[in-house]
């Protein structure tokens, strides 16, 4: 048996123990200090709307793959359910924008395999040639560890139950899902329905009678109240989103997300109100704004 060599074991001048001794004071007043210190701000997520849609056809595969490429902390992409109950990628309720070549289909009443004959790339670029619309399921396959994603609902509440199931079989943790709409319907459906994720009322903005933009703050806290949501997705609307708007909103217990976010001033407005994410078609330049 053998012993290893225990330097502290061996007997200290007074000068050894006098250094050591100033060096665990100075440990230790560092590490108070730093326990002290104010918490810094996490910094905004970017998410990536509709993918890195500035670059890539939106809601495509190729977009989601560049948002990741970029750097986005998440993507947010728009869903339809098919005429055969199968969740759908795309924006608009019917096909003709994003695939003017083809027959215009509305989304609701056609069949998926119909909907994946069309190309939804060819309008943005031609070497985005041969994109399909994406399932869900696919779209959730694509998201790394750690990163997220906001999943717009576009139609009604019909789609929840046939949501629940597909994010519940998916592979990605209950806080890597977002689930938002502008239908407060929809999201007091999935809230009940789906306790585990988080879920944003989103909201825009127009000018009442008085003058005065619609809906209000107090308003909007109600509506969030009202469907259990437990974050609001607003439009980036400088007039309406201050200082007090978001203090009125964080102190009411939510989330603040704002979209769609192109512009770097403006991003940089928004990060100084402490606002939970920045949504935008180009997450590359805007975090890189942010630093």
């Amino acid at each position: 048996m053998s012993f290893g060599f225990q330097p502290w074991s061996l007997p200290l001048s007074v000068a050894d123990f006098q250094f050591r001794q100033s060096h665990l004071e100075r440990s230790l007043i560092l590490m108070i200090g730093i326990l002290m210190l104010p918490t810094v701000a996490r910094a905004q997520a970017i998410v990536a709307h509709r993918g890195a849609s500035y670059h890539a056809p939106e809601n495509t595969l190729a977009a989601f793959k560049i948002a990741w490429e970029d750097g986005a902390d998440a993507i947010e992409g728009d869903f339809y359910l098919s005429a055969d109950a199968d969740i759908v990628c795309i924006h608009d309720k019917d096909t003709e924008r994003t695939s003017p070549r083809s027959k215009k289909r509305i989304v609701a009443k056609t069949l998926t395999e119909q909907l994946r004959t069309l190309d939804v790339g060819a309008w943005k670029s031609r070497k985005f040639r041969g994109e399909r619309i994406p399932l869900l399921e696919e779209v959730l396959a694509t998201i790394p560890e750690g990163k997220k994603i906001f999943v717009e609902i576009k139609c009604g509440v019909e789609i929840v139950p046939r949501l629940a199931k597909v994010l519940n079989e998916s592979k990605l943790q209950s806080d890597q899902i977002v689930v938002i709409s502008f239908d407060s319907e929809v999201v007091k459906a999935t809230r009940k329905a789906m306790p585990e994720y988080k879920v944003n009322w989103l909201t825009s903005y127009k000018q009442g009678a008085d003058g005065r933009m619609q809906p209000s703050v107090s308003q909007i806290v109600k509506t969030l109240s009202q469907c259990d949501a437990t974050g609001l997705g607003t439009k980036g609307e400088r007039s309406v989103v201050n200082q007090e708007f978001a203090k009125a909103i964080k102190s009411a217990g939510f989330e603040l997300h704002v979209w769609t976010v192109n512009n770097e001033s403006d991003a940089k407005y928004f990060q100084s109100l402490g606002v939970d994410s920045i949504t935008t078609d180009k997450p590359k330049q805007i975090r890189e704004a942010l630093r």
